[in-house]
């Protein structure tokens, strides 16, 4: 039972928290898992860094068999983006729990990409001298790079950077990480920032400055997932640094507090984008999933924060064209378990897998690393949405 009440959604007899009322009048878009285990409630970054994906970044599976750049836009295919991507004065990523540019098996080229915040990376981005001057130049450094490797055998990781530059630059793809680019409208559209005021938030947290990034920028970074997307990113990570503890202690807020500084970015920013990659006619083709690394204990402690807990989780997916609008499975009497036929982390794997590549193809296909394809054929794909 959610301490802020409940809501009534589209579905019949289905109920949100009430902190979720713009995701409640979407619920017949979205797929709910009520059964899905983390296994553990350890702090990391799972699903998309884990065992289960041999310790690679999932969107770098991805670059790994589509290619780390769009032939025609020269977008980077895989892309995280943390609050400074849209706010430079954010705090810096957190990768203490995790990296989200490991590559495990597939060596550093298929690092996802991940903007910092315009500036001089920003301008970087963008082609400043005639592509006539660049082909130059680009002639010249192959040819070097050429004879470096007569003379000492390097080969490998350095060429794919290199191509991913000379791509993104002449295809232009810096524009999009740039929301100036955005029609202004669009952008207060998206902004999570007036829903919490930094006064609203309690400076008794030592994790102040990171619950006024997650409301000051997660609906900017929707924004610019969506911007990414259209431009042919096939994999985006979107995150604002491990804001959802709410152990009420000195770090952390209460549940109550937590899910105004939290839950109500997260309802805005993602019914906002959900709608709007609807109205551009992209709802079959771009898969929202949002989850956590764990789920949170079902009874409050005695400060009124939840705690770590791996039994059950939260997982929400919308779009891809799959069977959506429906909830998947079902918890225990105290949603603390899975009633039955518990959902994994493999499984959920193995249900994006499933979604980014053809499977069938992938084996026969002359190239791919073994490991990603045995990848492909570990966990069972969540069979309610194909």
């Amino acid at each position: 039972r959610s301490v802020t009440g409940e809501v009534k959604t589209t579905l019949p007899g289905v109920t949100y928290g009430a902190t979720f009322q713009k995701l409640a009048r979407l619920a017949h878009k979205m797929a709910v898992v009520r059964s899905f285990t983390t296994g553990n409630a350890n702090h990391d970054i799972k699903p998309i860094v884990c065992k289960e994906t041999l310790g690679a970044n999932l969107g770098s599976l991805y670059a790994r068999v589509a290619g780390t750049n769009h032939p025609v836009s020269g977008m980077p295919r895989n892309v995280a983006l943390f609050p400074r991507a849209v706010e430079p004065k954010s705090q810096e990523r957190q990768t203490q729990f995790g990296k989200f540019d490991s590559t495990g098996f597939l060596g550093p080229a298929y690092t996802p990409f991940i903007p910092g915040g315009g500036g001089d990376l920003q301008q970087d981005m963008l082609l400043n001298l005639p592509q006539g001057r660049l082909g130059d130049r680009r002639g010249l450094l192959s040819k070097l790079d050429n004879l470096k490797k007569s003379l000492d055998g390097n080969s490998g990781g350095l060429d794919r950077f290199r191509e991913q530059a000379f791509e993104t630059l002449l295809g232009g793809a810096g524009d999009a990480f740039d929301l100036s680019k955005e029609d202004p409208k669009v952008v207060e559209r998206y902004d999570t920032a007036p829903l919490v005021s930094p006064s609203q938030i309690g400076k008794q947290w030592n994790n102040y400055n990171f619950y006024l990034d997650n409301a000051r920028t997660l609906g900017k970074l929707m924004l610019m997932a969506r911007r990414l997307c259209e431009r042919g990113c096939g994999f985006v990570t979107v995150t604002t640094n491990f804001v959802w503890d709410m152990h009420a202690d000195a770090n952390n807020a209460t549940v109550q507090e937590g899910m105004r500084y939290c839950g109500l970015p997260f309802d805005h920013a993602v019914s906002t984008f959900l709608q709007d990659v609807e109205e551009r006619g992209l709802r079959d083709d771009i898969l929202l999933v949002a989850c956590g690394e764990m789920g949170r204990t079902p009874k409050l402690n005695a400060r009124g924060g939840r705690d770590h807990w791996g039994g059950i989780a939260p997982l929400l997916l919308s779009g891809g064209g799959l069977n959506t609008g429906q909830v998947i499975g079902e918890s225990n009497h105290d949603a603390s378990l899975p009633a039955a036929d518990p959902i994994t982390n493999k499984d959920l794997v193995s249900t994006i897998l499933h979604y980014l590549f053809n499977v069938e193809e992938l084996r026969v296909t002359q190239g791919i690393p073994t490991e990603l394809i045995r990848l492909t054929e570990t966990g069972t794909p969540i069979r309610e949405l194909f």
